[in-house]
């Protein structure tokens, strides 16, 4: 391999360790709110608004600043954020930010749609570049199971070309590819999720 090829490989797997260690600091959290809530769902844990979801961050996270409703200075300005194929994301689905000392920054979207209960974004290390969804930028779908991962939506809603009726949670290796090739790969600047089904089908490998 050449000296670049090596770099790029190396690089690949340092964003996917990182993303992997917030994934496992997620899914601890996760737990240990519904042990604490003796709860035998998420929902009925308490997580049932935006608010909600902020406090579940604050409470199971190691915080190291409360950015709210602004997203500077926990993540970079939106502008500067990019898809694989160099488009500007247009929107941004976060709703309340944070750092954490882990220097990942994190932010929270209630938004319930059947079994879909909050999109989690994640920038891996913060307002480093290259603020690239897919690379550095990933969306974890939290569903009401504890479940984390790609978005489906499980009541059958259509969304763009999304027809189908969820099958279970997790979902399926051919709806993770969907939602990479339709969301993570196009030109389109408002969606910015079906990366993080890709890394999961590859068994936690950035193969694109």
């Amino acid at each position: 391999m050449t000296v670049p090829t090596l770099m790029q490989n190396h690089q690949r797997k340092t964003y996917v360790t990182q993303l992997h260690k917030v994934y496992n600091e997620l899914s601890q959290a996760i737990v240990q709110y519904m042990a604490d809530k003796n709860a035998l769902n998420l929902f009925e844990a308490g997580l049932n608004s935006e608010d909600t979801a902020a406090d579940f961050v604050r409470q199971y996270f190691r915080v190291v600043q409360d950015c709210g409703e602004d997203i500077t200075p926990c993540f970079a300005e939106t502008a500067k954020y990019k898809k694989l194929s160099g488009t500007t994301i247009t929107h941004w689905w976060g709703k309340r930010h944070f750092s954490l000392a882990s220097g990942a920054s994190v932010s929270t979207y209630y938004h319930k749609s059947g079994n879909m209960l909050m999109e989690f974004s994640v920038d891996i290390n913060g307002q480093k570049g290259p603020n690239i969804a897919g690379r550095d930028l990933f969306m974890i779908y939290l569903y009401n199971n504890g479940a984390m991962d790609d978005l489906w939506f499980s009541n059958g809603s259509a969304v763009n070309d999304d027809t189908e009726i969820d099958s279970g949670i997790p979902i399926s290796k051919e709806q993770r590819e969907k939602r990479f090739q339709n969301y993570c790969q196009s030109n389109s600047g408002a969606n910015y999720h079906g990366c993080f089904g890709k890394i999961l089908n590859d068994n936690w490998e950035m193969t694109y």
